[in-house]
């Protein structure tokens, strides 16, 4: 199971941009399958740090994870897209997501209906990329016409980064797949099928896993590492905070934690390493997982 699993590592909103080209670089060369950016307000943008990635590199595919709806126009990233998918046909992928309320609210651009927003910006840049002519009039996107010029050929999945029941269930009914976010388990896993099932999504809907990672020897210094990482976000995913799934341990162990994320269904696993080298930890986990670059 562990053989058909797309490895990909995430490049941390807090590293700078300017590591991010000799990052992709390394990372491409150890062996992962996939790059994943980040788009969080006062941080990197989340398309420029894709078209980073994608011009330091041969074969990775690279990640969008994720464009908040708000924040961008649905016909401007489509036309975002759209370009960065002709340059480096089949080695994109777009997430979409509700954004963070907070953030959302101190930008202006927080929406009526959240859920509207999100199936009206996911649905319209589906359709752009396919080349369609977009007539829409709903309750939070307006398109009058609006049609690409250079839609792509190949045209690159959109996943939607959502969390919550109706989201997941909205993810379903229009996206390619649903980005998960850290912290999440085999167990969740099962639940995110079931209500993105619900919604209407088939078995080539994807499922894509964030989950913190921290490979090393000394279980001690594994779990202070994780600590910090771990309690904030078992704080706003309202779990206590050893329940929040993660691919840590030795390389043997994190490989395994990998294998029953794959196991559950996940078609790509991100691991975002904390702690020092990431780029050696990376390597050890796909030594352990038998992949070279």
């Amino acid at each position: 199971m562990t053989n058909d699993v797309r490895i990909g590592v995430m490049y941390d909103r807090d590293w700078a941009p300017e590591g991010l080209p000799g990052f992709a670089r390394q990372a491409e060369g150890l062996g992962a399958d996939d790059l994943w950016v980040v788009e969080d307000l006062g941080w990197n943008g989340g398309v420029s740090a894709a078209a980073v990635a994608l011009g330091a590199t041969e074969r990775l595919r690279v990640g969008i994870g994720i464009a908040p709806a708000p924040l961008r126009s649905p016909a401007l990233l489509a036309m975002e897209i759209a370009t960065l998918a002709r340059v480096f046909p089949g080695r994109l992928v777009a997430g979409i997501g509700h954004g963070v309320p907070e953030w959302m609210a101190q930008v202006g651009v927080a929406p009526r209906s959240p859920l509207s927003l999100l199936e009206e910006t996911i649905t319209s840049v589906r359709a752009l990329l396919l080349g369609e002519r977009v007539e829409l009039d709903g309750r939070e996107v307006r398109l009058d016409g609006v049609r690409l010029v250079h839609p792509p050929a190949d045209v690159p999945p959109v996943v939607a980064g959502v969390v919550r029941p109706r989201s997941l269930e909205l993810s379903g009914r229009v996206a390619d797949g649903t980005l998960i976010a850290e912290g999440h388990g085999p167990d969740d896993l099962e639940n995110i099928r079931a209500l993105t099932t619900k919604g209407g999504a088939g078995p080539e809907h994807t499922l894509t896993v964030f989950s913190f990672a921290c490979v090393g020897d000394d279980p001690a210094e594994v779990s202070r590492t994780l600590h910090p990482h771990t309690e904030g976000h078992g704080a706003w995913l309202g779990r206590p905070q050893e329940e929040v799934f993660t691919v840590s341990g030795s390389p043997e162990e994190a490989a395994g934690n990998v294998g029953e994320l794959a196991a559950a269904g996940a078609g790509t696993v991100v691991l975002r390493f904390v702690g020092e080298e990431p780029l050696r930890q990376l390597e050890a986990v796909l030594r352990a997982l038998g992949r070279r670059g």
